[in-house]
């Protein structure tokens, strides 16, 4: 018996707080007591009240509540509600995060993380598996296209479970963007539309409205050789270059090039030649616009490494050899400046492609989804996982589903306005799903395997480096908390359903292909002193810095 101090925290977003009465009840592991006070929760509001309460609760377990409505259910976000009972020293936290509607009793468990037990008997146990239960209900698998990982099942944002969608001032900032950039694009249009390109320097009148320093930089030197190839180190897709072992098979050279081979094969032996190869988009049919025919091509970049730093193109091939054309041109910076500079424009241009559908879509967005839907079918919210991850999905779904229904979707972005719309942009995602590996999801592993490592001008590779390592330092702090030696990994049922459900359903039993090891591969052979190495999703990494549970 005591006075017990009761906190409740609604959320911030527009919309959070409720005209509807909230009933609480405390359960504690001696008996259950009903709270006299009734609610009205107000918006960005922390909610104060004390209760005498009559009998010994005992440890605090659940929080239960219940909206009440009579005739309009006003949903209401319930950030949290913490108790502290008479004599406790700290205050015992229920967390909550999500919209509370309709009048079913919902029970919110103490929070503190806790690995599944054995015990029947538990009734933490018992709140977990229902929990799942429920939710394996609610997030529900679909195939999008066959080929690619499954999704969530929703064909538009209406679908979706409410605690997955944005909250309204996310959703307003999200939809306004689209639309100043929509009318940005317009007016361009407009004002291009009435004066004719003659030169280069005449897509500069484009080139108005928000400005920033480095925007103005790239306008004044994007035809320069120089930012040609530090896009390769750090521009917005530095996934493609590598460095090379041996000239590539597809460089087929024509006859009178003797000392660009020559060159080629010193820059290979000093350890200083790199290349680029958009392979993935040869063969991909390119679509048709308005009645006009569009072109793809597939290039392949020769690049070498000056001792200042720069990577500097030294030639480009714009498409494989062919039985039609078993000898493809190759273009050099000694070309006439705007046969060199076309061509590097057709390189760009496929790399837009590759960056927004492999880079983007496939290894971003669709592998982000796998793993969100997989951590809400198998994780409980007690589990020490999915409380690390949860913050990291918060938007994956709404985003992802509505880039369905309006990016690459059939009629949607794609189709109006890429190349690879029509169906080629879906090829592209096949066959980059086919070519995923797990080692190319950790940065120290996959620059390792393109040679990237220890080059002072790869930037992109620095950054990565330090950003995988705070992740990592984390991710081990708290997975040592819990995963003390490699048998408890092998006894938890929950993660492991989770890891199996990321491969072999949310991922199309990708195991099988061989690019993602086995799930079976990260329950043996490891040391109990470093269990975070047992941890990857897919398979065994024996560095522990490069394997955090997840690329967020």
């Amino acid at each position: 018996m005591g006075r017990y101090r009761i906190h409740v925290a609604t959320g911030a977003w527009l919309f959070s707080g409720s005209f509807n009465r909230v009933q609480l009840w405390l359960v504690g592991e001696r008996g259950e007591a009903e709270l006299e006070l009734q609610l009205r929760p107000a918006r960005g509001q922390v909610e104060e009240f004390e209760q005498d309460i009559s009998q010994d609760l005992g440890t605090l377990q659940f929080v239960k509540l219940r909206k009440h409505h009579s005739l309009v259910d006003d949903a209401w976000f319930c950030d949290r509600i913490t108790v502290q009972g008479p004599g406790a020293l700290e205050e015992a936290a229920f967390p909550c995060y999500r919209w509370v509607q309709g009048e079913d009793l919902l029970t919110l468990p103490e929070g503190t993380a806790r690995l599944a037990g054995n015990n029947t008997l538990d009734v933490f146990q018992k709140h977990r598996e229902q929990e799942l239960e429920e939710r394996q209900q609610i997030y529900c698998w679909a195939t999008w296209r066959e080929g690619l990982p499954l999704t969530i099942a929703a064909d538009s944002i209406d679908d979706l479970p409410a605690n997955t969608r944005f909250h309204e001032k996310k959703r307003l900032d999200y939809e306004w963007t689209m639309i100043t950039g929509i009318m940005d694009i317009a007016l361009k249009h407009v004002y291009a539309f009435l004066r004719s390109w003659n030169s280069l320097e005449d897509f500069d009148a484009l080139f108005w409205g928000q400005k920033t320093a480095l925007a103005e930089k790239v306008q004044k030197c994007w035809q320069d050789d120089e930012l040609f190839g530090y896009q390769f180190l750090s521009g917005a897709n530095p996934m493609l270059l590598r460095r090379s072992t041996s000239l590539p098979s597809r460089l087929v050279m024509p006859s009178g090039m003797g000392d660009l081979q020559a060159q080629l094969e010193k820059e290979l032996q000093n350890g200083s030649l790199f290349e680029a190869d958009f392979i993935l988009l040869d063969g991909i049919p390119a679509n048709v616009i308005q009645g006009e025919k569009q072109y793809l091509a597939a290039p392949l970049v020769m690049l070498k490494m000056e001792p200042s730093g720069k990577l500097l193109p030294m030639a480009i091939q714009i498409e494989p050899p062919n039985p039609s054309n078993p000898t493809p041109s190759l273009f050099l910076p000694s070309d006439p400046p705007l046969a060199w500079l076309l061509a590097k424009i057709w390189v760009r241009s496929s790399d837009f492609h590759l960056h927004e559908l492999q880079y983007h879509i496939l290894n971003t967005h669709l592998l982000a989804e796998v793993i969100t839907v997989a951590t809400m079918r198998c994780l409980p919210g007690l589990h020490p996982v999915f409380k690390l991850l949860i913050p990291h999905t918060r938007y994956t779904l709404d985003v992802n589903t509505r880039a369905r229904a309006q990016l690459i979707s059939d009629g949607g972005l794609f189709d109006k306005a890429g190349s690879t719309g029509g169906g080629g942009h879906v090829q592209v995602l096949r066959r980059a799903t086919t070519q995923l590996t797990y080692r190319s999801l950790c940065p120290p592993d996959d620059l390792a395997d393109r040679g990237l490592l220890g080059i002072p001008s790869a930037l992109y590779a620095h950054d990565a480096l330090r950003l995988w390592e705070i992740i990592a330092r984390y991710v081990e702090g708290i997975i040592h908390l819990f995963y003390h030696e490699d048998d408890v990994v092998r006894g938890d049922p929950e993660l492991q359903a989770w890891c199996r459900e990321i491969t072999e359903v949310g991922l199309c039993q990708a195991q099988d292909q061989g690019n993602i090891p086995p799930q079976r591969r990260e329950l043996l052979g490891h040391s109990a002193k470093n269990p975070i190495s047992v941890l990857p999703i897919w398979g065994h990494n024996p560095n522990p810095s490069s394997c955090p549970f997840l690329h967020t």
